[in-house]
């Protein structure tokens, strides 16, 4: 199962894999660790799209403990182990309410995928044997609403709803409510697709915030913000932009299987300070993962 696991993620992050390997030529070459050397792993790690920060962190690093000497595998476990450092938080998926329902409330911009990722995330959590419901909080945008719908029938979970133009808090509100009466574990709130200068949908969520906070102890006990993996540093400055006005908690970086930059994932802890909770590594419904720094590392020079 662990096996058939890592094999996915591998595979679903083959294009970054692709520009890591150019870092793993490199080392793998032989010969001299000197200042040609140290001056081509710095290009190509630019070229994995890791960050300014990150890179030179890890040349210095490398020229003061290997300069002048024979390249030899230990070398390549060193560029390992700095880049895991990198992305020094521990594997960690969801933080669960002790008692009643946790909430999870999503943000991004429109085109990240974050539609696609909480029908993702809801399916996870179902197979995880979570009850889970679904609350369509974008109603400005009918079509995420339609699509939330016909998800949530596939996958067999519960969504509220309404019509388009409702107050999005009161979607929200309701949620809560039915999630406390029914029992239910999960309730995943969807926002309007925004950016940072849409004042007025930085507003509402951060209305849809307190209304969830009155109905639910500590709730929203998540906030994840949906990054589109495909974008690189465009996914970096989204993140901070975000940050700004919302309280993050963590990250679902999507579309990881149709990008070479990946490498975002070590920019945005550099820069952020935010954990990675989970990537997608494909189209399907079954495609997003809890991200594994220790799994995403080994994939990446295997």
């Amino acid at each position: 199962m662990l096996r058939s696991l890592f094999q996915k993620i591998k595979q679903g992050i083959i294009r970054t894999r692709s520009a890591f390997g150019s870092v793993l030529d490199l080392i793998r070459g032989r010969g001299r660790i000197d200042q040609d050397f140290l001056k081509e792993l710095e290009k190509r790690l630019y070229l994995a799209d890791i960050g300014g920060s990150a890179v030179a962190t890890i040349v210095d690093r490398v020229r003061q403990a290997f300069l002048n000497k024979e390249i030899d595998d230990n070398v390549v476990a060193f560029v390992q182990s700095e880049l895991r450092a990198l992305l020094d938080s521990p594997t960690e998926s969801i933080r669960y309410a002790s008692a009643g329902p946790t909430i999870l409330l999503i943000a991004g911009v429109n085109g990240s995928g974050k539609t696609t990722s909480i029908a993702k995330l809801a399916n996870l959590l179902k197979k995880e044997g979570k009850s889970v419901l679904v609350a369509a909080c974008d109603t400005f945008r009918a079509a995420a609403v339609d699509q939330l719908t016909i998800w949530s029938e596939r996958i067999g979970c519960e969504i509220v709803k309404n019509q388009m133009g409702a107050d999005p808090a009161s979607v929200a509100h309701d949620a809560c409510e039915k999630a406390k009466a029914r029992g239910l574990d999960v309730v995943i709130v969807d926002t309007a697709g925004r950016l940072h200068t849409q004042a007025h949908l930085m507003r509402e969520i951060e209305k849809i915030h307190r209304v969830i906070g009155k109905q639910v102890v500590n709730a929203p006990h998540e906030v994840f913000l949906v990054l589109d993996g495909t974008t690189g540093q465009n996914a970096v400055t989204q993140a901070e932009m975000f940050s700004k006005s919302v309280k993050c908690t963590g990250i679902i970086l999507s579309k990881l299987d149709g990008t070479a930059k990946g490498g975002a994932i070590f920019m945005i802890k550099q820069k952020i300070g935010l954990p990675v909770k989970f990537i997608g590594v494909g189209e399907g419904i079954d495609d997003l993962e809890v991200f594994d720094p220790d799994n995403f590392i080994k994939a990446l020079f295997e």
